[in-house]
């Protein structure tokens, strides 16, 4: 059965094989979206690069204007993205961008927006809230007691504080109050979403520990390692080397995850990437107990549970303040043809396709 999925870019027919799939990645049919057409998507003004080149030349110790210019340039025709979050924030506010805007910003260059549990972004949050200058946040925050974020996530923090700070700041009306809050919150703030990791916990327990088939013998517990080599691996090429890739490919093979990374991630050493949550989603199918599922029924359609699929996994990301699926980032439209997958697991026909991708 063909699925369409509609993008920015045409239509892609969820009902291709494997081999098609790859070739339109492998040919560079997707219409990548660049940073500076999200840019000036967001400020569409003429004045954009003029702005850019006195915000990030007029402080000091920064850059003379023509390394700035260099910098800016640089960023406006693609050749770099940025990925500093202090330079992301500095752009937000330069160019009087909204809270929602900057959020978006962020989302796109990091994989993760505005992150309300550290005290950086709740600060800076709120003077682009309030249309605060970038200078004035800066020193403000730096006025602030220092957060001595913790080694690991108390097991009984709950997954829901970002949500509840990023509440509690929303009723700030002054700096006095501001920095009261901010004070008595420190406890809470860390820079790990643990939003993200209350689904990694599910989704690696669900991996780790299969539930025994009804008469079976019990399954054996699998190890951080043996979860990555059965289930996440998917056919990706482990050498490290991405000379002679193409900007698809090198998109799609960037931060991979390997038994060590998943390792660290799990032991709260790093953040939960918003890749691996996609990767876990497709394995498990967001499958991750044993109660009733309306996608196991018949009479749901092969479009109706893509549709469910697409809505419940955006609604995931945005839980975790992630940008929802894209079709024009390369793993998120590998995502969206595994999630039309009618027949064979999502993970099996995500592998197929990186095989094909990938071969010689």
């Amino acid at each position: 059965m063909e699925i369409m999925l509609s993008g920015a870019d045409g239509v892609v027919w969820g009902g291709w094989t494997p081999k098609k799939a790859a070739e339109f990645l492998r040919e560079e049919k997707i219409s990548i979206r660049t940073f500076s057409e999200t840019l000036r998507a967001l400020y569409p003004l003429d004045d954009l690069q003029s702005k850019l080149i006195r915000e990030f030349s007029s402080l000091p110790g920064d850059p003379e204007e023509a390394s700035a210019l260099r910098k800016v340039h640089n960023w406006l025709s693609d050749r770099h993205t940025p990925s500093d979050r202090e330079d992301l924030f500095r752009m937000a506010f330069a160019l009087g961008l909204s809270e929602n805007d900057a959020n978006r910003l962020l989302g796109q260059c990091t994989g993760c927006g505005i992150h309300y549990r550290d005290g950086r972004d709740v600060i800076y949050a709120w003077f682009l809230r309030n249309a605060g200058k970038y200078r004035q946040a800066s020193e403000f925050y730096k006025s602030l007691p220092r957060v001595e974020i913790p080694l690991a996530v108390p097991a009984t923090t709950s997954s829901n504080v970002t949500h509840e700070l990023q509440e509690s700041f929303m009723l700030v009306h002054n700096l006095e109050e501001l920095r009261t809050l901010y004070t008595s919150k420190l406890p809470l703030f860390g820079t790990l979403h643990l939003r993200a990791y209350w689904y990694l916990d599910r989704y690696m327990d669900q991996l780790r520990n299969p539930p025994t088939q009804v008469g079976g013998a019990a399954e054996p517990s699998y190890s951080v390692e043996e979860v990555t080599e059965l289930y996440l691996t998917m056919g990706m090429p482990r050498a490290r080397s991405r000379s002679g890739l193409t900007v698809t490919q090198k998109l799609i093979k960037h931060n991979w995850p390997n038994a060590t990374y998943l390792k660290n991630i799990c032991a709260r050493k790093e953040d939960v990437p918003r890749k691996l949550l996609l990767l876990l989603y497709l394995v498990t199918e967001n499958v991750v107990d044993s109660g009733y599922s309306e996608y196991d029924e018949l009479y749901i359609t092969a479009s109706e549970r893509f549709e469910q699929h697409w809505w419940t996994l955006n609604a995931i990301l945005n839980d975790c303040g992630m940008p929802p699926l894209d079709p024009r980032d390369p793993t998120d439209w590998l995502t969206l043809y595994a999630l039309a997958s009618d027949s064979e697991p999502m993970s099996e026909r995500m592998s197929q396709v990186i095989e094909q991708l990938f071969s010689e």
